[in-house]
């Protein structure tokens, strides 16, 4: 796939040849002189083949002038070298002046030769690639070096200009996706707690809730499976600790039923009505006694910070069945249960649709930069 106005060869050269590499640094923590400033500092917990536009965190002059730390313009391209799971390869492209962290890979290319928002595109399209470049070892980190090395295959900077143009178009529309489903988010997450702490109530219910143990209204009970059960095209839904949705070829349950993770950093429930098989240390809430089982749902949604205040465990937190048992739930009647279990789930399915449309975006994303790249 190519513009038509373009016919002339494309040619190659390490991003070293054509741009300046280099890292920045991190202030000393202990000299509060250093921190809260008005200059962006980025980690690379910010960087996801995105554009930064605003930090999480700020230095200040004295800290920028006794540290390595260094500011990078406009349009300097940032690369994780190494971090968290699949932080290693991504990266973002500055629209502030900002430092960073010595595990961000800073790049500023000769914009005469190579457009930094080309270098970008070209980039996230190479991630997996990129990852494969790291040092071997103990740490699979990548390095200024190694960042110099990669090769990059660029046409004339018009073409560049025009490419880049093109795909900026589909990046518009997911940044404009994201935000509908962030506000969304933000609109189901207020109303779960109006809902839930009796702020609102619909006008047709006036009776006083009740406060009931989780224990007493279902039946809780962990699987027996491992996760080396699960498969990737089994007949059956899988669950386990994971937000990832596995497959089995084993049925240990066919319920309605609401599924929570009982060990790691967060214990999101997921709402699930069939076969299902399940990880040993994985909750399994069913047989509803005078609870509706999607208010249920929605109750524990809202009600995260209770479940990760009861978890115990200094590295991997964990939940454990006498927690489940005790936990207090809000029970009005039924009737009323059903009603904010419905409003809310209108919300939530038109996320799930919003969803479905920023994943178009991302495949309609991902075959352009697979055709127009070399």
């Amino acid at each position: 796939m190519r513009f038509p106005e373009f016919t002339e060869e494309w040619e190659t050269k390490k991003l070293g040849e054509i741009s300046s590499v280099s890292s920045g640094g991190t202030p000393s923590r202990a000299n509060p002189l250093y921190w809260d400033g008005d200059i962006p500092w980025i980690s690379t917990t910010l960087i996801d083949f995105n554009l930064i536009e605003k930090s999480e965190e700020y230095i200040t002059q004295e800290g920028l002038e006794n540290s390595s730390a260094k500011l990078f313009p406009i349009g300097t391209l940032l690369m994780a070298m190494y971090g968290q799971g699949k932080t290693r390869g991504k990266v973002a492209i500055l629209n502030i002046e900002a430092t960073t962290n010595q595990a961000c890979g800073a790049i500023i290319t000769n914009e005469e030769v190579l457009n930094s928002f080309f270098a970008f595109q070209n980039l996230v399209k190479r991630y997996d690639e990129i990852r494969d470049l790291s040092n071997q070892g103990s740490q699979e980190n990548l390095s200024g070096g190694i960042i110099k090395g990669i090769k990059i295959t660029f046409p004339k900077l018009s073409e560049q200009i025009k490419i880049t143009s093109f795909l900026s178009l589909i990046d518009e529309r997911i940044q404009t996706q994201n935000k509908i489903i962030e506000q969304l988010e933000t609109l189901i997450k207020g109303l779960s707690e109006k809902l839930f702490s009796q702020e609102i109530r619909f006008k047709e219910f006036t009776d006083k809730w009740e406060l009931k143990k989780l224990g007493d209204i279902s039946t809780i009970t962990t699987g027996s499976s491992n996760r080396e059960d699960s498969m990737l095209n089994g007949e059956y839904t899988f669950f386990d600790r994971s937000q990832d949705i596995r497959t089995s070829s084993r049925c240990l349950f066919d319920k309605e039923a609401v599924i929570v993770p009982g060990e790691g950093q967060e214990f999101i429930p997921k709402y699930f009505i069939g076969k299902f098989d399940l990880h040993q240390r994985t909750y399994a809430i069913f047989d509803f006694r005078g609870i509706y089982g999607k208010y249920l749902y929605y109750h524990l949604l809202n009600d995260d910070k209770y479940l990760q205040s009861q978890a115990v465990g200094s590295t991997v937190k964990s939940l454990r069945l006498p927690m489940f048992q005790s936990m207090p739930i809000k029970s009005p009647c039924l009737d009323e249960q059903t009603t904010i279990a419905n409003f809310l789930s209108v919300i939530e399915t038109k996320i799930q649709t919003e969803k479905n449309i920023l994943d178009k975006y991302h495949s309609q994303k991902q075959y352009l930069l697979q055709n127009l790249f070399i």
